[in-house]
């Protein structure tokens, strides 16, 4: 089984045009930029972009000198643009991997601070997963929400799958207990859990995400299968700490890059990708199922560096 997919008729093209609208960081005026003389002062002002995007330093660095190295003598503009995009999907390709889904039930255990989308996005997925044919069971892990056991309800029923809750106060781990047995007696394809939404600073919420994974090693020494970090792109520099503290803590196997419409500033994917290497398994660009896709190295790329109105590379 696999969670790539084609992505949906669209999809790029809303990509392109939704990516970083109306702050962009790059691409609003990377035209002009590079329409001037290109030497070292027009390079040092696209460090300067690429350090105000929330690409980090690390990345930066690495693009700035893998860019002065490869630019031939008497390089325009154009060439300037086309060897950066180069450099940002070198960067990018490492961490475009597919989710692959070999076992069953396939469990993935999400996790996530408050207001990254994580709910919506466990609802993006189930809907997904049941269109490719798969069944799905959803968990209520965050039972200290009542209000969140209830929106992901509204999303299981809204994709037709299964649903896992207890009562409010329940214990997390015990959830998750009986969502695995019951997806296993079921012989279902996937099982996703929901988790509280901690802060990362919190080592007590952090154990208990521990917790919730101790039990379903319990009952499958490979579950979970994915332990899926929710990340806010909008949060810049703060989405990079919240994965550095998360994969420290439970051993993060894959990303979701949410909001990157609106305000987001895209640039926080490379610095994520230059610093942890964690796979990006999917990024959304909106509201509706269609808007989360796997994500595409090559097309984030384009979108990331030419604005809806430019000619592509």
């Amino acid at each position: 089984m696999t969670a790539s997919t084609q992505s949906k008729p669209g999809f790029l093209a809303r990509l392109r045009t939704r990516l970083n609208k109306g702050r962009s960081w790059l691409n609003y005026d990377l035209g002009d930029l590079f329409r001037g003389k290109v030497d070292e002062a027009m390079l040092d002002e696209l460090e300067d972009r690429l350090l105000m995007g929330d690409v980090g330093v690390e990345a930066t660095e690495e693009i700035m000198t893998t860019l002065r190295v490869q630019l031939p003598r008497n390089a325009d503009g154009n060439e300037v643009r086309q060897r950066l995009l180069g450099c940002v999907e070198e960067l990018l390709l490492p961490v475009q991997q597919p989710l692959l889904m070999e076992q069953k039930p396939f469990v993935i255990l999400v996790v996530g601070v408050n207001g990254t989308g994580k709910t919506t996005t466990i609802g993006k997925l189930a809907e997904q997963f049941k269109q490719q044919g798969l069944s799905v069971m959803l968990a209520a892990g965050d039972t200290f929400r009542a209000a969140a056991v209830e929106q992901l309800q509204v999303w299981a029923e809204r994709a037709g799958v299964d649903f896992m809750a207890q009562a409010a106060g329940a214990d997390p781990a015990a959830v998750a207990f009986d969502a695995m047995a019951a997806a296993q007696a079921r012989q279902l394809d996937v099982l996703i859990i929901d988790t509280a939404g901690r802060l990362h600073s919190q080592s007590g919420l952090m154990d208990e995400l521990k917790k919730i994974s101790r039990v379903l090693t319990k009952q499958d020494p490979g579950a979970p299968h994915e332990t899926l970090l929710v990340l806010d792109a909008s949060q810049g520099q703060n989405a990079l700490t919240q994965a550095q503290q998360f994969h420290d803590a439970v051993g993060v196997t894959g990303l979701v890059l949410t909001k990157l419409d609106g305000t987001a500033r895209g640039g926080i994917v490379l610095a994520i990708a230059r610093r942890l290497g964690l796979p990006i398994r999917f990024i959304g660009i909106g509201e509706g199922a269609a808007d989360l896709a796997p994500f595409d190295a090559k097309a984030f790329s384009q979108a990331l560096l030419f604005g809806a109105s430019d000619n592509q590379p």
